[in-house]
């Protein structure tokens, strides 16, 4: 037989990584996480700044610029089609919600969005770009499969309202106050982007295909909506409500951390340090609800699980990621929590549909490769000798 065919490359082997640790996949203009200092840089701004110089459209422009696109938008540009957006969104919500086959809102949010075209043929949102037509329908499917949870019907966007604005009215069936709106902004302008995470660089992925940006939002979200990624914030919740009195914070993270389970909110992949989205919804939740006992009782229970942690693995630096104070902000807000993975995802299209375009750009198909580590037929594995083993 022609054993040469086996022989993939003559090119020497790299050393393979189950996690793509430390592995570069695209050069970016978009964002930047140093963990080792605990910074996070998005379109040329530390992530406070940012924050202090925008509201959401603001960033969500920032980024698309940053991403190249042509014509860039400004702020009000962005202001204006994102209202267009979600007005155009609504009417597809009575189909959405006649589906009834949603175990969660996220999932909802996934089939909402693939009721999405690219190009829609016809209709309202026919001059809206694809990027800024799923951003909005994000916030009016979220809204409306909340409300749908608790037998409450849809409430038609205002596309005169700003995005956070008119979210939390959407969800609530009345407007909200001017801080409210102030702390879902700093949430949504935070998580925005951030590197090449999981969700992110499924997004790449499917881009480099050329399947079009709505493919690669919804790939992306089924991503994101796992635990490991995206599904944090909940279980910090249930983990404050699990603890539940001041008394038994000790004893409970104690018990935990000898089962070796992890706790919800504490520790980050890239980051060894504090997480800098972490400080940002802390001084967010810090002017919503100032005195709330809800918010003193988590910050108890978060330096008692430092301390705990610490303690227990001296040899690690665990700190508070921005999950666990995710999770205490939009608690605060009134956002449920099965909702929390999709308003996530709210601001995150801002950031994946910025990384589709650069993909786009790139035009390159991503295709690693991988090491095979399986038994070779007899005959081939005794005239390649040990060409294949470590």
């Amino acid at each position: 037989m022609m054993v040469e065919k086996l022989i993939l490359s003559t090119e020497p082997r790299t050393a393979s990584s189950s996690g793509l640790d430390n592995v570069v996949a695209a050069e970016t203009m978009l964002s930047h996480v140093d963990g080792e200092a605990g910074r996070l840089i998005v379109a040329g701004y530390e992530v406070e700044d940012l924050v202090k110089a925008h509201d959401f459209e603001g960033a969500a422009a920032a980024l698309w610029n940053a991403a190249g696109l042509e014509n860039a938008p400004s702020e009000e540009a962005v202001r204006r089609d994102l209202g267009r957006a979600r007005e155009a969104a609504f009417a597809l919500v009575p189909g959405l919600l006649s589906l009834n086959c949603h175990e969660t809102v996220t999932e909802g949010l996934r089939t909402g969005l693939s009721m999405l075209s690219d190009e829609p043929a016809e209709g309202p949102a026919k001059d809206i770009p694809a990027h800024i037509r799923a951003l909005g329908a994000a916030a009016v499917f979220t809204a409306a499969l909340c409300r749908a949870r608790e037998k409450k019907s849809p409430v038609a966007p205002d596309a005169r309202s700003g995005h956070a604005e008119d979210f939390l009215r959407m969800l609530r069936g009345e407007a909200a106050s001017a801080a409210e709106v102030e702390a879902l902004n700093a949430y949504l302008v935070t998580v925005a982007d951030h590197g090449m995470n999981a969700s992110t660089f499924t997004a790449r992925v499917i881009a480099s295909t050329r399947a079009g940006t709505i493919s690669a939002v919804v790939g992306a979200l089924c991503a994101l909506k796992g635990p490991l990624h995206g599904g944090a914030p909940g279980p910090v919740l249930d983990m404050l409500d699990d603890i539940g009195t001041r008394e038994n914070i000790e004893p409970w993270l104690a018990r935990e951390i000898a089962k070796g389970e992890r706790l919800m909110g504490f520790g980050h992949r890239v980051y060894r340090v504090r997480d800098p989205r972490a400080d940002v919804f802390n001084k967010a939740v810090t002017i919503l609800t100032n005195g709330n006992e809800r918010v003193l009782f988590a910050r108890d229970v978060e330096v008692a699980a430092l301390a705990a942690l610490r303690k227990a693995k001296p040899g690690n630096r665990i700190d508070t990621n921005m999950e666990y104070y995710t999770a205490v902000l939009l608690e605060a807000l009134g956002i449920p929590r099965e909702a929390v993975t999709s308003v996530f995802a709210m601001s995150r299209i801002a950031g994946w549909t910025a990384h589709v375009m650069e993909q786009e750009r790139v035009g390159r198909l991503i295709r690693p490769q991988s090491k095979y580590v399986g038994e070779w037929p007899e005959d081939e594995a005794a005239a390649l000798g040990n060409q294949y083993k470590d």
